[in-house]
């Protein structure tokens, strides 16, 4: 299976890389943090994802702004901006009817994008999401102290040799992973996005809040989340599901946010 890249433009003027894989129904998956097109097709962490999802439906796909082969000269990361690149990847391809996939900050974005565009969404599935960022969880202290903690290791040190920094994520995201797998994904963290572009995400990650957003969602909705979720706790997950109306909650007994080949939470996916 190949991928083909083309590019497309935003509302104010970033340029998008996309990609479209497999054939068949239209399949579109929302941008989540740091991710490389190309990089991502061959490595050992989300290739299982891309080939499974495109084994029936021709799988879209982008690069988020700052990151990728997408610019990296941008200033605005906001979910507005994310909606806006959505719409712009989707107006490229001529999509008018399809389901959209959101995994982690991109189920935040696919709900704001559905309420948005009800009439082109057939359903949401939502994986390892959230409705609430971190600085929206009445954190104590202590952990408005890691939060910000986070932030400053990303902006200080992933722009290093020494994956070590890069490697406290690496570690929440696949706790279970291969020798192979942790390096692949300290190196996407390397090279997927200077330190300061993704310092920038993850604090607008962390201010995300779409709850009002999820009351309104209309279509089908399918929220799955890891139990033992290292990275986005499983709390979050049930309660993203439980302001959709109507939503399908379906609990994963996996610790990997982002869930291996080998695992039957995986299998179940």
């Amino acid at each position: 299976m190949e991928q083909e890249i083309r590019f497309c433009t935003a509302a104010d003027g970033v340029r998008l890389a996309y990609a479209t894989a497999g054939s068949g129904p239209p399949l579109v998956k929302a941008a989540n943090y740091l991710t490389h097109l190309e990089h991502d097709w061959r490595g050992p962490v989300w290739r299982h994802w891309l080939e499974g999802l495109a084994a029936e439906h021709t799988l879209l796909r982008y690069d988020e702004r700052g990151c990728g082969l997408s610019d990296w000269d941008v200033s605005d990361f906001s979910l507005d901006a994310w909606v806006q690149d959505l719409e712009a990847v989707i107006a490229a391809q001529g999509l008018e009817r399809f389901p959209l996939l959101g995994i982690s900050q991109g189920a935040a974005v696919s709900v704001a994008y559905a309420v948005k565009h009800p009439e082109q969404v057939t359903q949401l599935i939502l994986y390892g999401g959230y409705a609430r960022g971190r600085f929206n969880r009445d954190l104590t202290a202590e952990e408005m102290l890691q939060a910000e903690t986070m932030i400053n290791v990303i902006r200080v040190g992933w722009g290093q040799e020494n994956p070590a920094f890069r490697q406290l994520f690496t570690t929440m995201l696949i706790p279970e992973g291969s020798e192979e797998q942790v390096d692949w994904l300290n190196e996407l963290a390397r090279i997927s996005a200077t330190p300061e572009n993704a310092a920038a995400m993850e604090r607008a990650l962390y201010q995300i809040d779409v709850s009002e957003l999820a009351a309104q969602v209309e279509v089908p909705s399918l929220v799955l989340h890891s139990r033992d979720d290292a990275a986005i706790p499983f709390e979050e997950g049930r309660l993203l599901a439980g302001l959709i109306p109507g939503a399908r909650f379906v609990p994963l007994e996996s610790q990997n946010h982002i869930l291996l080949a080998h695992e039957p939470a995986w299998t179940r996916f």
